[in-house]
């Protein structure tokens, strides 16, 4: 099988157009919000592309409060766009310009989030894959994010990483899966809508990769 580089990721981005979600006409009552999100990558030394992962901010007024995930949140009403969404999110919490720095490589498909601490999110959420050649030093926010990782992709790729989230709800366990990121003795775990979006990107990558044995 190939070695993993950007070279592939941009191919397997163009193997079929993202899936956008239609959310028709909302119910009354119901209001659909729409967020988006930067699934960064750059070159890595020893295991090929490495992704942005950011720790969110432990805040009661977060739904997605200590969470693994992607630069990224809603869209405001000065955004021409989700593009430029996802661009001043991540300007905002991690101190990158990917109008400077980044090259768009193409998007993932919408997703919609189950819910959020037991809440409905109402939330139709558009992935961006970018690609990072030098970056400059990230610092996160303090408010929206405390703790930035880069991590290789071919170890989760391979199953290297896999892991699992215990999830507790008004006294119900669940388990869900994830990637475990970092070692030592408090690794990171991502679960839930990015682990969604990460699995996204990682079947099409197989499938490039097949096809070039």
């Amino acid at each position: 099988m190939q070695p993993l580089d950007l070279s592939l990721v941009r191919a397997a981005l163009r193997t079929q157009p993202p899936h956008e979600i239609d959310v028709g006409t909302p119910q009354p009552g119901t209001e659909i919000r729409y967020a988006a999100v930067s699934a960064i990558l750059r070159p890595g030394e020893l295991d090929g592309p490495e992704v942005l992962l950011i720790r969110r901010a432990e805040r009661p007024s977060d739904p997605w409060s200590g969470h693994m995930a992607f630069p990224g949140g809603r869209r405001e009403p000065h955004d021409p766009d989700l593009q430029a969404t996802a661009v001043r999110e991540t300007r905002e919490e991690v101190g990158l310009d990917l109008d400077v720095h980044g090259e768009l490589l193409g998007r993932l498909d919408d997703a919609i989030p189950g819910s959020a601490r037991g809440l409905m999110t109402g939330l139709v959420v558009k992935p961006y894959v970018w690609q990072v050649h030098e970056v400059p030093e990230l610092v996160p926010n303090g408010v929206e994010v405390d703790e930035i990782h880069w991590a290789p992709i071919a170890p989760m790729l391979r199953g290297e990483r896999d892991a699992s989230h215990e999830y507790v709800w008004k006294g119900q366990s669940m388990r869900f899966p994830g990637f475990r990121v970092g070692d030592g003795e408090h690794p990171r775990v991502v679960w839930g809508l990015t682990h969604r979006m990460l699995t996204t990107l990682f079947a099409r990558l197989r499938a490039v990769m097949e096809s070039m044995r």
